[in-house]
């Protein structure tokens, strides 16, 4: 086996970090939502592993990607086609991670939020990548539910039931998945051609990619809003998100309405930028709200 001078950071880089830090904090807020608590040791460990699993999903992603990889001018530096780090010795890493991270879960933490993460790992790292990335245009749309499983590993890993909490955090990151990738492929979409992955805007068009990123918008905007009327959150939570959910919206229709190729492309970035800041308030504010509620009730006990 040939073995290759990759650092410390090279390994770092293979994780996904940016992906990684979302992961953590949507299954941190999972975690802290649940109506089970945890010793704050376990819960560090519980998030520690679904951080190490995220990190072995796109460990082995850039493993089977290094060929498209090495083609593409955005992941041309990645530590596998610039030579840092072997194919086989990411596979060993990618592998490592993934039964380390499910196995220490189960015994330290339980058994059915190490099998869903089991099963994450393997629907990020074999159904999306292996099966759908390169043979159909609804990659996203159905590998996005790899990046929504967080939460619910969060919220499982209380021993907390299933309910219906978790899976409503579950299906907003799912139906934002599309919009927050779709406008990125607009963005590179020649990058992805050269590649020969059938993204939607290389397929379809841009004109009937763009008109999809609107129509998950608007489901994403009300699956963000059911919470409030399940009772799930007050209006501590409510307000901002209506804010945000307007945004989200009106920077997609400007889109939709844009027909120069130049506004597109801007449109397309803003959008990108603007989705990543969105989740990430969502779920803040869902913490916010949680904190706001639970310590006003102890104040009044």
């Amino acid at each position: 086996m040939e073995y290759s001078s990759g650092s410390v950071q090279d390994y770092y880089t293979l994780m996904k970090p940016r992906v990684m830090s979302l992961v953590i904090f949507t299954s941190l807020v999972g975690l802290i939502l649940s109506p089970v608590s945890m010793h704050p040791f376990l819960a560090i460990i519980s998030i520690t592993c679904i951080a190490i699993g995220a990190g072995a999903s796109g460990v082995l992603n850039m493993w089977y990607d290094a060929d498209i990889d090495s083609i593409m001018n955005r992941t041309v530096r990645r530590p596998i086609p610039s030579g840092s780090v072997t194919k086989p010795e990411a596979l060993t890493y990618g592998l490592v991670m993934s039964f380390g991270s499910v196995f220490v879960m189960g015994v330290l933490i339980n058994w059915i939020s190490a099998i869903l993460l089991a099963f994450t790992i393997f629907f990020y790292a074999v159904v999306y990548t292996i099966w759908l990335k390169r043979r159909t245009t609804q990659n996203i749309v159905i590998g996005g539910a790899a990046g929504a499983f967080p939460p619910i590993i969060g919220w499982l890993s209380t021993s907390a039931p299933l309910t219906i909490e978790p899976i409503l955090l579950f299906f907003i990151i799912f139906f934002w998945t599309p919009p927050h990738f779709w406008a990125l492929a607009i963005l590179t979409s020649s990058e992805y051609e050269k590649a020969s992955i059938p993204m939607m805007p290389n397929i379809s068009g841009n004109k009937y990619t763009i008109r999809q990123i609107f129509l998950y918008s608007i489901i994403m905007s009300a699956s963000a809003l059911i919470p409030f009327y399940l009772n799930m959150v007050s209006m501590i939570y409510i307000l901002p998100v209506c804010f945000l959910n307007l945004l989200f919206i009106g920077i997609s229709f400007q889109l939709f309405v844009t027909e120069e190729s130049a506004r597109i492309k801007i449109y397309a970035k803003r959008l990108f930028i603007y989705s990543i800041l969105y989740l990430f308030l969502v779920f803040t504010f869902f913490l916010i709200d949680y904190l706001y509620i639970k310590y006003s009730w102890e104040l009044l006990i």
